[in-house]
């Protein structure tokens, strides 16, 4: 993880196998749900075993939470996290940016904010407004040509041609 994202690990504890509990030092309490991951890797799956699951701890530094050798990134679980309590997450803003071949300034151009706000979204040094993300979502289906501001929304062929 590096030294761009903020919300720093305080606390974790196991809910129940694959399902924990976090805190926040946003002050965000946030339950996740790492069922998915954990049965991604058969390596892994001996992590939804009760007793071992129990053992969740925050590791050296409070960069991730681990079991024993195994561990999970911090900045990845914070992103679950929002993502499952139906929040944006800095890692959904950073596809959104990838996929659409945008550099930070080309995003706040695309959004008309700062390169600034685009970094502190990019790295969850602050929540990503709804708005935000909506816009987001609406550039990505219009592609607007550079210093352009689309009309309306293209049509389904449109938008299957540009998308082919």
């Amino acid at each position: 993880m590096t030294d761009f994202f903020h919300p720093k690990l305080q606390n974790v504890e196991a809910l129940e196998p694959g399902r924990l509990r976090t805190s926040w030092s946003t002050g965000e309490v946030l339950d996740v749900d790492v069922r998915h991951v954990l049965r991604k890797a058969p390596f892994l799956e001996v992590l939804l075993d009760p007793q071992v699951f129990a053992k969740v701890h925050i590791a050296d530094w409070g960069h991730s939470i681990e079991w024993f050798d195994t561990e999970l990134g911090a900045d990845n679980v914070y992103a679950w996290a929002k993502e499952q309590a139906g929040q944006v997450s800095h890692e959904m803003f950073d596809g959104w940016m990838y996929r659409s071949g945008l550099s930070l300034s080309s995003a706040a151009e695309a959004l008309g904010i700062s390169r600034r706000m685009v970094s502190y979204y990019r790295t969850a040094q602050k929540p990503i407004p709804r708005a935000i993300w909506l816009a987001c979502l609406g550039w990505e289906a219009t592609r607007p040509l550079p210093a352009t501001l689309p009309r309306g929304l293209p049509t389904a062929r449109e938008y299957a041609l540009a998308h082919a």
